[in-house]
């Protein structure tokens, strides 16, 4: 009796070993401070922010996350804390096939956070870095605007448009710019469609035409096509609208 409940205790702990979650994107980490609560991993589908998985803390601040992911695409790492406030903590992540790490804090959940393991994450990263100085600035100048108007400063009020507008330009063209030069990582297509979508129509169509093969095949890639055939689409029926309203008035 002891040898064969010995022979079942091995074959049920290698059942369990063989039970492991299997995936082609693992994602560990580590959120210092944090004693109790739940970590998921999200995605979005169809508009929608859904869970993948999630891990519950209790006492251990080190996580652990393996799924299917196919290709690049962006996740959300979003901790529910066991505390007073009322909004969950979220980062963003540029996740790819293969292993990534993701460590932070408890009191610095996202500014904190270091993430290594995907090409286009540290793309993502140098983006950021340059749209966080744009922005800013955006706000420096809103808050002069709002200053000269409450004076009634005309001459000031038109600078402050000028200077804003003319932001707004410059930070479109360095989205542009920047997916250009990366066009072979996914953060291409997917600034395109997310940051600079209502820019002008060439914009959109230069950053596609540039895209690597495989980059046009992606997510993002197909995202991007389709959005500008809809475009263009919608330009056309209103260019063809526009025509027939013209001729209803010269009749």
């Amino acid at each position: 009796m002891q040898i064969r409940s010995a022979i079942l205790g091995l074959v049920c702990l290698f059942v369990l070993a063989s039970c492991g979650k299997d995936g082609d994107f693992t994602l560990t980490g580590k959120i210092n401070g944090l004693k109790k609560g739940k970590i998921y991993l999200q995605r979005i589908e169809d508009t929608s922010l859904v869970n993948i998985d999630s891990v519950i803390v209790d006492g251990n601040p080190e996580f652990e996350f393996i799924t299917d992911l196919k290709e690049p695409q962006i996740v959300y790492l979003t901790l529910e804390k066991v505390d007073a406030y009322e909004y969950d903590d979220r980062i963003m992540i540029f996740a790819e096939p293969g292993e990534m790490t993701l460590n932070t804090s408890l009191k610095n959940f996202e500014s904190q956070a270091a993430i290594t393991g995907s090409q286009n994450q540290q793309k993502l990263d140098e983006y950021s870095k340059v749209i966080h100085r744009f922005n800013d600035k955006n706000l420096d100048l809103i808050k002069r605007s709002f200053e000269v108007r409450k004076e009634g400063i005309e001459d000031s009020i038109i600078y402050y448009d000028t200077q804003l507008q003319n932001l707004m330009k410059r930070k479109y063209l360095y989205t542009v710019n920047f997916a250009i030069t990366n066009k072979e990582y996914e953060i291409a297509p997917y600034l395109a469609v997310s940051e600079i979508f209502d820019a002008n129509i060439k914009y959109l169509d230069t950053i596609y035409t540039s895209l690597k093969p495989k980059v046009r095949k992606s997510k993002y890639g197909k995202a991007l096509k389709d959005y500008i055939e809809e475009r263009k689409e919608t330009n056309a029926n209103e260019a063809t609208t526009t025509t027939i309203d013209s001729t209803v008035v010269e009749e």
